[in-house]
């Protein structure tokens, strides 16, 4: 263990006292021992221990009360309590008031090791827990949603305003557009935040293992029932449900989730018995739902049912000033990500971005950056850094039947990233990974003029 972990011994017995702290330095822990409670309420005001190891049964100042003191000193302390095998309703009472756990006396060293090891196993995880928790919000909070257009500025005004309701959401665009991320950020930003958030993705599954799934089962309600089985709604209990893909939906599947809207309750498949349920309900399609309703395909009542706060995503295509935003943040992702040192998209390729029509919206635009960093040895991202797909649609691709040659592409290269670099000589060199001779050497060569944008 590293000495950093700080351990606070404290018993009135000066024998008992002076052989923990050994065994503790023993361990690798930094330690301070106490034989009174009063000094040791003296040494937790001056340093914030990891454990303390306190005895019950003390004379000026008794381990319950130590124990209610240190916890309201110090909350993050892990406290271990020492009792007589004559004390050990005492003991238990501590537990209740928040001591870790409790060693029985005479103890046995090992006992004693193992039990603060545990203890500062439980601590780390419960740091790690909110660790967790924190960067899992943070993920999905509402600046995490990249964009700036009109349009994404309605959508986070409508996110703002819901995530505290308990209300259905029904979030609607094209596939790529971000549903579950908007999703995400209505629940971690919700009284909800710390319960559940569970996907269901209607689309994958047949409409029986569907209803399974979603409510559950009894144990023999079908073949292969061998025993009960929560539904993902009681998974989701006290949190959120994400219903992504709805409108695939099979009848059967559509008329019990209207039931559990309608009453909050669901059964299990096979069950005659209800289940009272607490879950907000977020449902997601890339198809329109009023037209699948018109088309017969979904039923009309659960339609109102989950469009009581619709959320339209625009199509990529329709916010394209959004694109420098959202290309850069996935550059930064992504080049953190390979550990490459990518700092930017030259302005060719980037126009190259913003002319594509993205029929797979911001997850194509993801997809086509996270393949270019992937792919790319220099620090700037060029056009023929990206799909070929984008530089035929915008008529930027060689003849047909002939490619560049390399000098071609030596030069190209050499003219975008002076570009890039404002045509800062020693930045393009740095750029180009090159002394600032051989840049002028390469330009004489290729007879590129390095005072001016010559393309």
């Amino acid at each position: 263990m590293s000495n950093q972990i700080t351990v606070l011994v404290v018993d009135d017995d000066p024998t008992a006292c002076r052989l923990l702290q050994e065994v503790m330095m023993k361990e690798g822990y930094q330690v301070e021992a106490a034989e009174s409670g009063s000094e040791a309420l003296e040494r937790a005001e001056r340093s914030v221990f990891d454990v303390a190891l306190c005895d019950i049964r003390m004379q000026d100042l008794d381990g319950l009360e130590l124990l209610r003191i240190l916890k309201r000193l110090t909350p993050e302390t892990i406290v271990i309590m020492m009792t007589a095998f004559g004390s050990i309703e005492t003991a238990i009472e501590a537990i209740k008031q928040g001591a870790y756990d409790y060693i029985s006396k005479p103890f046995r060293l090992d006992e004693v090791k193992l039990t603060v090891r545990r203890a500062l196993e439980h601590k780390q995880l419960l740091r790690e827990n909110i660790l967790f928790r924190q960067e899992i919000k943070g993920r999905y909070q509402l600046e995490n949603i990249v964009g700036r257009s009109a349009p994404m500025l309605e959508i986070y005004k409508i996110i703002a305003r819901i995530a505290s309701s308990a209300s259905t959401v029904l979030v609607q665009g094209e596939s790529g557009t971000g549903k579950e991320l908007v999703a995400r950020a209505i629940h971690y930003n919700s009284p909800r935040a710390n319960q559940p958030f569970v996907v269901v993705d209607c689309s994958a599954l047949a409409e029986t293992l569907l209803e399974s799934e979603l409510f559950g089962h009894v144990k023999g309600a079908f073949t292969g029932a061998v025993a009960n089985k929560r539904g993902l709604l009681e998974e989701s209990g006290g949190g959120t449900c994400f219903l992504d893909e709805l409108g695939n939906m099979g009848p059967s599947v559509q008329a019990k989730l209207l039931r559990f809207l309608q009453d909050r309750e669901i059964k299990r498949v096979g069950a005659t018995e209800g289940i009272k349920l607490d879950v907000r309900i977020i449902a997601a399609t890339n198809q329109p739902l009023d037209a699948l309703v018109k088309a017969g395909r979904f039923r009309e009542d659960l339609y109102y049912r989950l469009s009581v706060v619709p959320v339209n995503l625009p199509p990529l295509r329709e916010r394209k000033e959004d694109i420098p935003h959202l290309a850069e943040n996935f550059l930064r992702r992504y080049a953190t990500r390979n550990n490459k040192d990518i700092s930017h998209i030259s302005p060719e390729a980037m126009a190259l971005l913003g002319e594509y029509e993205w029929p797979g919206n911001v997850r194509e635009l993801e997809h086509v950056i996270e393949r270019a960093v992937a792919l790319v040895s220099s620090p700037v991202l060029f056009p023929y850094d990206l799909p070929a797909r984008l530089r035929k649609e915008a008529g930027k691709e060689p003849p047909a039947g002939r490619s560049l040659t390399l000098v071609e592409l030596q030069r190209q290269h050499i003219q975008h990233t002076l570009k890039a670099a404002g045509w800062n000589k020693k930045l393009a060199a740095e750029l180009l990974g090159i002394h600032r001779r051989t840049l002028y050497r390469l330009a004489k060569r290729y007879r590129i003029d390095l005072e001016a944008d010559t393309e």
